[in-house]
């Protein structure tokens, strides 16, 4: 962690709400679609993992998606993410929406993105992070640009710098040597 600068430490202490983009964040963006009209995507289980351990730290989780998917809804199910928002046309005003609803501010959250759709988010979100294959404007954009690509274990990146900034890492670890 000694190696974030302090401006960004500082900015991951205060999150309380983590909020993912799915295609290209939590997937690696590749869409299957299947000859009856269906889609399957894949996710990483590490990334899932790391959801259970932001949620044991006490985090927040929220899913914020442009598209549509059975997938993603039984997935964000599955995990137990409490805020899935998909089909987004806007995505800035569905992230205030979101503040809004859990009484948070812009400062208490982080967000995750890869794309040009998430630049409004990026630009307003307490800590700004993407994956290692985002494009250009979203890594201009980002206080954090993971060495994990999307869909690879970014996700998991990013909550353990989470955890390990607010020093909850060592707990959540401890939880499971004793389970």
């Amino acid at each position: 962690m000694s190696k974030l600068p302090k401006r960004i430490l500082i900015r991951l202490t205060k999150i309380k709400l983590l909020v993912f983009d799915v295609d290209g964040v939590l997937t690696p963006g590749d869409i299957l679609v299947h000859p009856d009209g269906s889609e399957s995507k894949s996710f990483d289980v590490r990334d899932g993992i790391a959801v259970r351990f932001a949620q044991l730290a006490g985090l927040r989780l929220g899913l914020l998606s442009g598209r549509y998917s059975d997938a993603v809804a039984q997935r964000a199910q599955d995990l137990g993410i409490e805020i899935c928002v998909q089909g987004s046309a806007g995505k800035k005003s569905d992230f205030l929406g979101i503040l809004e609803k859990l009484s948070l501010t812009p400062e208490e959250a982080a967000y995750v993105g890869d794309d040009i759709v998430d630049l409004p988010v990026l630009r307003i979100a307490g800590f700004a992070a993407t994956v290692a294959d985002a494009c250009p404007e979203a890594r201009e954009s980002a206080h954090y640009v993971t060495k994990a690509h999307g869909g690879h274990g970014a996700v998991r990146e990013i909550i353990e710098v989470v955890l390990k900034a607010q020093d909850r890492w060592n707990g959540v670890v401890q939880q499971f040597l004793e389970g």
